[in-house]
């Protein structure tokens, strides 16, 4: 279910805020009732007319790209600075990304325009795993990560337990590489969690969201879920369980 004035807005008729004072007015109705309470929502069935007019809602889009490092997680950027959506050119459905990654951290992103769907990716306790690669200055002696396996306090709270592995170690050159799994999405988590043990990261991607991967793709390319992928996602969510 999504909110009125978010579906007509989605569908083109008018800005989200003009779509509050359509409904206001009494100019919108859902299966032929008239609406004014802007906090009604509506579901995928339902039909819309605004001043008379059935509304076309927007098919939904469902997209995987590779996020280059220097591009913001974001549709629009008051900086003019490269957001996500740039890479969508060729597409008409107005999409955003489901949760964000950092500036300068690469790797899978999502972006859809179905507002449920990316909610309940987005919500923690759904428990969808993400897995991302981090190169570190320096190698965390495996106390420290353990610290990290049993959840670890940051400045917003104490962090879900994590899954940790060490896939190389360079003693030469004081660094080291370790692929974390975390199921939760705060602000630049990972970096946190490793900056609060004494290891900062020098790079970092996420190469694995549930079940899917980069596979096939460069940096800055993108490809549509199937089906069975979208399908997929919301199971796992609904269950509360990864793969």
């Amino acid at each position: 279910m999504e909110r009125l004035q978010k579906v007509i807005a989605h569908a083109g008729v008018a800005s989200r805020r003009k779509a509050e004072e359509l409904i206001l007015e009494g100019k919108v109705q859902v299966n032929g009732q008239t609406i004014k309470e802007l906090g009604t929502k509506v579901g995928g069935s339902d039909r819309i007319e605004v001043n008379g007019v059935q509304i076309e809602r927007e098919n939904k889009v469902y997209y995987l790209l590779y996020k280059p490092r220097g591009v913001i997680s974001a549709a629009s950027d008051d900086k003019n600075r490269k957001v996500v959506t740039d890479f969508f050119h060729e597409i008409d459905e107005r999409i955003y990304p489901v949760g964000r990654l950092d500036y300068e951290t690469s790797g899978i992103l999502l972006l859809t325009n179905d507002g449920d769907f990316a909610n309940m990716l987005m919500h923690p306790r759904y428990e969808i795993d993400k897995t991302y690669v981090a190169r570190l200055k320096g190698i965390p002696p495996k106390a420290k990560l353990r610290e990290l396996e049993r959840g670890i306090m940051l400045e917003d709270g104490k962090t879900a337990p994590a899954k940790i592995k060490t896939l190389s170690i360079d003693k030469k050159q004081n660094k080291s590489i370790i692929e974390i799994t975390i199921h939760e999405g705060r602000n630049r988590q990972v970096r946190r969690m490793f900056e609060a043990i004494g290891f900062p990261v020098q790079k970092l991607k996420r190469e694995r969201f549930a079940s899917l991967t980069l596979q096939g793709l460069n940096a800055g390319e993108a490809r549509e879920l199937t089906p069975h992928e979208v399908k997929q996602l919301r199971a796992l969510a609904e269950t509360g369980k990864t793969n």
